[in-house]
């Protein structure tokens, strides 16, 4: 992308970037086209085999109690019933980037909607079934999806988003830079969750600076960890 614009690392199946899901819809509604958003899937789980054991719920379970208490965000907990559940997001993920070759704008309502599903409808979307009736709400023929999702250029593109998160240092979701000031250099404005009341006047900080030709040391002051 050409000019300010944001990066935006996350996963379909990460609570944490379900907490951060209004952020993200305050961030589009507030700054619009000045500075869109580039969603790249980081890759939580990808091409998980065994079933969630007892461990593996009472983790889950804690981070979600974390996020809800933290955003205020809804989970139905009905989840933890469901008997050996494989918590692959490599199929989320992909039904995302699938659905991204309609533009940006469809690939963050994608993300909202697949998040809504899993975490507050209790949808199993790692099933291409469920991902396909998911993508027709979203107006796309649940046919063309399932032929786009089962094509192995889908694959190789999921592929590919993983790959540039791991190769960007990227090891947490939410993240999410900023780039295209004068010196094209990156400002990291939050590494795991934060609020709008945070994350807002630290992009309109970033905007400012980029808009002024700073030389890129705005953007690191108004960097959030």
């Amino acid at each position: 992308m050409q000019g300010p614009h944001l990066v935006y690392f996350a996963d379909p199946m990460c609570s944490w970037c379900w907490g951060f899901s209004p952020v993200i819809e305050q961030i589009e509604q507030r700054f619009g086209d000045a500075l869109p958003i580039r969603l790249v899937l980081g890759g939580l789980r990808p091409w998980t085999t065994q079933p969630m054991d007892a461990g593996d719920r009472a983790d889950v379970r804690g981070h979600w109690e974390h996020v809800h208490e933290a955003s205020g965000q809804p989970f139905d907990y009905g989840f933890f019933e469901r008997p050996r559940f494989v918590y692959d997001t490599e199929p989320a993920s992909r039904a995302v980037v699938v659905l991204r070759r309609r533009g940006m704008p469809t690939a963050l309502a994608a993300l909202r909607r697949i998040q809504r599903a899993f975490y507050a409808e209790n949808r199993d979307v790692t099933q291409v079934d469920t991902l396909a009736a998911l993508a027709a709400e979203l107006g796309m023929d649940a046919g063309a999806f399932r032929d786009e999702y089962a094509s192995q250029a889908a694959v190789d593109e999921t592929r590919a988003d993983f790959a540039l998160a791991q190769g960007s240092g990227v090891r947490g979701f939410p993240t999410l830079i900023a780039g295209g000031g004068q010196d094209e250099r990156y400002a990291l404005i939050t590494h795991g969750f934060q609020s709008a009341a945070r994350i807002l006047p630290a992009l309109e900080q970033w905007l400012g600076d980029a808009a002024s030709a700073a030389d890129g040391a705005g953007g690191e002051a108004c960097a959030l960890q």
